[in-house]
């Protein structure tokens, strides 16, 4: 297995949608992170979606979602499981949508143990289940990492490490990080920072070298998607990104 290039953006139109669509694989990645709004018109016709955009490799490589784990947010998640496995995708990237300030490390044992329920049933479609960290969801501070994964069952989730929301988090060793939790990262979500804003990777203030050497060093192979979220072009982000993670693990070689 190599490492493979994804790319993720949101898109506010169809014409947007589109061009991310046709243009992405000229751009040199090997597949899309789709977000809601570009998979969800889909969800319940998935044959349309492969009649339109399933000659495309890597279209729908992954589907980020967000939500709960309760009843309601679990009927969702095995919807996209089914969707998933019909379009021929690897991964479902989760968001859990509930704010850090209203969970107990009680609460985040808890999710552990639904959300591995989840990705073993995420399994049986062919998917891979991963926990999308995010700034103000249960799983925000860097001990908040250690309360979950100490819950999940082994091979039940992975985690998507996302670099901006770390730094918005408080958290900024993000190499420490990836090395201590290499054995469960089956995905990254790279993405620049700066004065409260996301940025189109190299034009932020977080340090990636770091983050590149540990990346390589714990012999990660899998995929790694530019998450690309700072309302600039489609086609200006698709290069710079692309341009960026490319020149900066091949600087760490």
């Amino acid at each position: 297995m190599r490492i493979k290039y994804a790319f993720s953006r949101p898109t506010s139109s169809e014409e947007e949608r589109d061009q991310l669509f046709r243009e992405y694989g000229m751009a040199g990645y090997d597949g899309l992170q789709l977000k809601a709004g570009q998979y969800a018109p889909y969800l319940h016709q998935p044959e349309r979606f492969m009649e339109e955009w399933g000659h495309r490799e890597g279209i729908g490589a992954a589907l980020i979602a967000g939500g709960n784990v309760d009843e309601h947010g679990s009927k969702q998640l095995r919807e996209l499981f089914r969707f998933g496995q019909r379009i021929g995708s690897e991964r479902i990237v989760f968001c859990h949508g509930v704010s850090r300030s209203k969970v107990t490390r009680e609460d985040i044992r808890r999710f552990a143990e639904q959300l591995s329920e989840l990705g073993i049933e995420a399994q049986q479609y062919g998917l891979k289940l991963s926990l999308h960290h995010h700034y103000d969801q249960p799983v925000m501070h860097r001990e908040d990492f250690d309360i979950f994964f100490d819950g999940v069952q082994p091979g039940s989730v992975g985690l998507t490490v996302d670099t901006a929301h770390l730094v918005k988090s408080g958290i900024h060793d993000i190499a420490e990080l990836i090395r201590a939790y290499a054995s469960v990262i089956d995905n990254f979500h790279m993405k620049d920072f700066a004065a409260g804003e996301w940025q189109i990777l190299g034009r932020g203030e977080i340090d990636f070298g770091p983050i590149f050497q540990a990346i390589l060093d714990t012999g990660y192979r899998g995929w790694i998607s530019a998450d690309e979220e700072s309302g600039g072009e489609i086609a200006e982000g698709l290069t710079e990104c692309m341009s960026f993670l490319k020149q900066g693990l091949q600087s760490m070689k």
